[in-house]
């Protein structure tokens, strides 16, 4: 069976894949939901109460468009460095200039 916890006001639940597979009402009344594999007691995921689902949504598109940034800005480094933008600097050039970026921010 599923096992009910409350952390403060928040009211959880964790539940087996097939329980929530037979009766997806398990969903109403909680802030979020674990979903494990009770068989190898491994971690499936969470489902979260359509009360929070718009800001979870905003979080990861977030998360996630700062990530594709990161690489993004890690590929274009390189890129320029394959371009010739930094041209015929010296390493203690390069140094300076990469000191410097990162002293403004």
């Amino acid at each position: 069976m599923s096992k009910r916890q409350h952390e403060g006001d928040k009211m959880t639940l964790k539940v087996g894949i097939r329980e929530l597979a037979r009766n997806s009402n398990i969903l109403l009344g909680h802030d979020y939901i674990d979903v494990e594999d009770k068989k190898t007691h491994e971690y499936k995921g969470v489902f979260v109460s359509a009360i929070y689902a718009d800001e979870i949504k905003v979080f990861l598109d977030r998360k996630i468009a700062a990530k594709k940034k990161k690489k993004l800005d890690a590929i274009m480094r390189f890129a320029g460095f394959a371009e010739g933008e930094f041209g015929e600097m010296s390493i203690q050039e390069l140094t300076a200039l990469k000191r410097k970026k990162y002293d403004e921010k």
